[in-house]
């Protein structure tokens, strides 16, 4: 693997493998000298999620994206934490040489988009989140308990092997899936002070209706959770509510999605 450290080369597209503490992660670099943008899968997703946004933008940007730990044609691991999946953001980026890109996550991704982008600004021009990271406490509003959740992925489970080919299960066991359902919802129950201190442009886009993981009313009163912390941080807003739903965004409306990446780039542009 070649490592793109020169800021005037044009590293070539790549396609390989990325080791990271006991796994290795399958990553997409279509290389190039354009602005670097790194995609941020949902929780069971894998890359090929992203090929609309991806050609509505075009070659003129540096496109990178991964499987998580266990999805798509990445390993598995001991490790499917929250805190892992961050970790690897900057595992990738500094693997493929890459400074400064502009994160775009869709629901679990948006998560890890905001959370990274918070911790190291210096390192991101923004982020996008589409239809997630908003604050929400499922066990704290009485729909679900932990336990429900671990009931409902076991009674799922002889789906996952299904849905996988489609990128939309895990190389995972039903209780692990269910696991990384559960810490997602605490992290969001704890995600105001993240959206409070980002400093780098975040752009939403935000889905309408329900879906197949909650009823519209629920997601309605997630995307409404998002309204305070953009009443208090002058530097996030919605770029733009689509008609579809949360599955079917990055297919129906990767135009918005691209629209917002454009968004961010030019308001980090105006700050420097």
């Amino acid at each position: 693997m070649t490592k793109t450290n020169d800021p005037h080369a044009s590293p070539s597209p790549w396609t390989g493998g990325v080791p990271v503490d006991d796994t290795t992660l399958a990553v997409t670099d279509t290389g190039g000298s354009g602005t670097p943008v790194l995609y941020l899968n949902g929780s069971y997703a894998s890359q090929k999620h992203w090929r609309r946004v991806i050609a509505e933008l075009g070659p003129g940007w540096r496109h990178l994206t991964f499987d998580e730990r266990a999805r798509g044609r990445s390993r598995r691991s001991a490790d499917y934490s929250f805190e892992a999946c961050v970790h690897d953001v900057g595992a990738v980026l500094a693997a493929r040489g890459v400074d400064r890109p502009v994160l775009v996550g869709w629901s679990y991704g948006a998560v890890v988009g905001v959370h990274w982008a918070s911790r190291y600004p210096d390192r991101a021009l923004g982020v996008v989140p589409v239809d997630g990271a908003y604050p929400y406490d499922l066990f704290g509003s009485g729909r679900m308990t932990r336990d429900d959740v671990r009931r409902l992925f076991r009674r799922m489970g002889w789906a996952f092997p299904v849905a996988r080919p489609l990128g939309l299960a895990a190389r995972m066991s039903a209780r692990q899936h269910a696991e990384i359902n559960i810490e997602l919802n605490e992290v969001v129950a704890e995600i105001e002070p993240v959206l409070d201190g980002l400093t780098v442009p975040a752009r939403w886009v935000v889905a309408s209706g329900g879906n197949l993981g909650g009823e519209a009313d629920e997601m309605a009163e997630q995307r409404a959770n998002l309204g305070p912390a953009l009443a208090r941080n002058p530097g996030i807003e919605v770029h733009a509510t689509v008609a579809s739903n949360h599955s079917k965004v990055l297919s129906k409306d990767f135009r918005a999605v691209a629209d917002a990446v454009r968004a961010v780039v030019a308001l980090s542009s105006e700050r420097r």
